[in-house]
């Protein structure tokens, strides 16, 4: 038996150091994206707050995107990574908590107890307010198995979720807004001074996605910053996502 697992342990090793080979992709950039609470709820006709408490009314990640220049993206490449919410649930509660996950070359470990001491900041920057209620770990698990294995070649997980959270530390974006009066407010802004605020502040032309609510109002939804493949730096966007905004927009209360 003790024999038997060395071999696991060692078989283990092996395919952890070719982790990066077999399952991260090359890529050209990250898109950081924010979302407003707002407008995510009125595109939902109706969220709910997370376990911890109604989030701040600010700007909350969404995710860290590797993207390829030609507008391509990578995803999902540990198309076997399996998340059982349930194990989670009961896990991390525990002080050491290691889920072994399968993927198509090779078994990697999700870690939960590196997630841990995150929590509270992931919870302040990075809320969910998918229905029903819930601790978030379902929102960051599949930004992590669509989007955050595809940067394996530059970021582990705990460095992936890091430099989220460090990149929206960086920019507040709501302030820059609110010095350009531009508000949370119910108002519409055009379109052009919201970029222009945000690009005068950091350098670089975001991208921005709107929302129709039940009103039929386009609504400032989504903002989305480049960054380089370090995922430290913002860059000047090697190329911008679609907008589906008019030339003007409401910025609703949250």
């Amino acid at each position: 038996m003790k024999r038997s697992f060395s071999i696991f342990i060692k078989l283990f090793v092996i395919l952890q150091s070719i982790s990066v080979l077999c399952v991260s992709e090359e890529f050209d950039f990250f898109y950081f994206v924010v979302q407003w609470p707002g407008s995510y709820c009125d595109t939902k006709n109706h969220c709910c707050y997370p376990k911890s408490g109604k989030p701040a009314a600010d700007f909350g990640i969404h995710g860290l995107w590797p993207n390829y220049k030609d507008g391509s993206y990578p995803s999902n490449c540990d198309p076997d990574a399996l998340f059982d919410e349930s194990q989670v649930r009961f896990l991390i509660k525990m002080t050491q908590v290691t889920i072994l996950v399968y993927c198509f070359c090779l078994f990697f470990v999700y870690n939960m107890e590196q997630l841990t001491d995150l929590m509270s900041k992931m919870q302040k920057s990075w809320p969910t307010l998918s229905c029903p209620s819930n601790d978030g770990l379902k929102f960051w698990s599949h930004e992590w198995v669509k989007h955050g294995t595809c940067a394996e070649s530059e970021l582990d997980q705990r460095e992936y979720f890091e430099a989220a959270l460090k990149l929206k530390d960086k920019v507040n974006l709501l302030q820059i807004l609110k010095d350009a009066v531009i508000k949370p407010d119910d108002r519409f802004y055009d379109l052009d001074k919201i970029k222009d605020a945000i690009e005068e502040a950091t350098g670089f032309t975001p991208g921005i996605d709107c929302n129709i609510d039940s009103s039929h109002n386009s609504q400032l939804y989504q903002i989305y910053q480049c960054v380089d493949t370090s995922g430290s730096d913002f860059i000047q966007c090697p190329r911008l996502p679609r907008s589906r905004c008019p030339s003007r927009v409401q910025f609703p209360k949250f």
